[in-house]
C-alpha cells in the first residue's frame, strides 16, 4: 500500500495588530484552496497563525491578554476553516493561543483531519524569550510571560497513513525535541515558526537567522530518518522583520520546496513516508547503533 501524499505548507505574510481573525482565516481558507488545488492532502498554517505576533508587547491587564487566546476550537471565526477542510477533504495542521478553562495559556497546535476532526494537540515546550518586561528592546519577545511550558510532552499519533508528531518555532532548534519525536516513531513533523531577522541578544547572528532555521529543521530530518513541514509567519509585522523561507524537507536533510516570498505563500512536495527506511535502517538506526547508557547527561537536572 502506498504511503504518498502531497503535503502543502501555506506561509502568511504579516497580519497587523487591528487585523480581525475573520480576515486571517479567509487567507488561509484562500491558501487552503491553492494547496488542494495543487492536489495537497494536508496543508501546515504557522505558529499563532489567527493573530499578529503579540509577544513582542509588554500588556499588564487580563482581558487586553486574554483577547489574544482562544477558549474553544474550532470557533466561530475559524469555523469556515473546518468547514472547509470537510468541503474539500483536505487534512490542516494550525497554531495560536490557547486559553484553558482553569485558565491556563498556551502556545498550542493541533492537528485536524480531512473531515474537520481534531486528531491531535500539541503545546510548545521551549519557550523563547523573557519572561520581564525590557522596555530596551526595539521589540519584545515575551513568550515566557504570555505562556505556560507546554504539559504534553512531544507525541506521535496516528494520521495520514503515517506517524505524525508537532513541535513549534524554537523547538525546531533543540535536537531533543527532533530526537524524542524520532523514537517515537515519527514519519513527518509539521510545525509553524514567527522568527524575526533581529535577535536582539546577539545581533552579531541576524545574518544567520534563516541559515539556522534550515541547519536546524535539516539537521533534526537526517539525524532521525522523518520528513518536516516547517511554516513561517514572514514580512515585516508591526515593525518586526520576521523571515520567510517555509520549507519541505526529506528524510535525507534534502530540501524539496522552499517559499520564494516573504508574504501568502503554498508550497507542496510529495512525501513518501517509506523512504524513511532509507536512514532509520542504515545510519541512524536506533536499535543497532544508539547507546543512550552513555546520554545520561542529556536529561540530567538543569545546573
Amino acid at each position: 500500500m502506498s504511503r504518498k501524499f502531497i503535503v502543502a505548507g501555506a506561509q502568511l505574510g504579516p497580519i497587523a495588530k487591528d487585523e480581525p481573525r475573520a480576515s486571517a482565516v479567509a487567507r488561509m481558507c484562500a491558501l487552503m484552496r491553492r494547496a488542494h488545488a495543487q492536489g495537497a492532502a494536508l496543508v501546515v498554517f504557522p505558529e499563532l497563525a489567527l493573530t499578529t505576533f503579540f509577544p513582542r508587547w509588554y500588556e499588564t491587564e487580563p482581558a487586553k491578554i486574554d483577547c489574544w487566546f482562544e477558549t474553544e476550537m474550532p470557533n466561530a471565526d475559524t469555523a469556515p476553516l473546518f468547514a472547509l477542510a470537510r468541503e474539500l477533504g483536505i487534512g490542516f495542521h494550525l497554531g495560536y493561543a490557547e486559553l484553558t478553562p482553569e485558565g491556563r495559556h498556551f502556545n498550542t497546535a493541533i492537528l485536524v483531519s480531512d473531515k474537520g476532526e481534531i486528531l491531535a494537540k500539541y503545546r510548545k515546550i521551549h519557550l523563547p524569550g523573557h519572561a520581564e518586561n525590557e522596555p530596551w528592546r526595539p521589540f519584545q519577545h515575551l513568550e515566557k510571560y504570555y505562556f505556560e511550558k507546554g504539559d504534553l510532552g512531544f507525541p506521535v499519533f496516528d494520521a495520514f497513513g503515517g506517524k505524525l508528531g508537532m513541535c513549534i518555532c524554537n523547538d525546531r532548534r533543540w535536537p531533543e525535541t527532533w530526537r524524542v519525536l524520532g523514537l517515537g516513531g515519527a514519519e513527518l513533523v509539521v510545525l509553524g515558526y514567527n522568527t524575526p531577522s533581529h535577535y536582539v541578544p546577539a545581533p552579531e547572528h541576524d545574518h544567520l537567522q534563516y541559515f539556522h532555521n534550515e541547519l536546524s529543521i535539516q539537521a533534526g530530518c537526517y539525524q532521525n530518518g522523518l520528513w518536516a513541514v516547517a511554516v513561517a509567519k514572514a514580512g515585516v509585522e508591526e515593525g518586526s522583520d520576521l523571515i520567510g523561507g517555509s520549507l519541505i524537507v526529506a528524510p535525507t536533510g534534502e530540501i524539496l520546496a522552499r517559499a520564494a516570498t516573504v508574504g501568502d505563500e503554498v508550497i507542496t512536495a510529495e512525501v513518501d513516508l517509506d523512504r524513511c527506511a532509507e536512514i532509520r535502517a542504515n545510519v541512524f538506526n536506533f536499535d543497532l547503533h544508539r547507546q543512550p547508557e552513555d546520554y545520561a547527561a542529556i536529561t540530567a537536572p538543569k545546573g
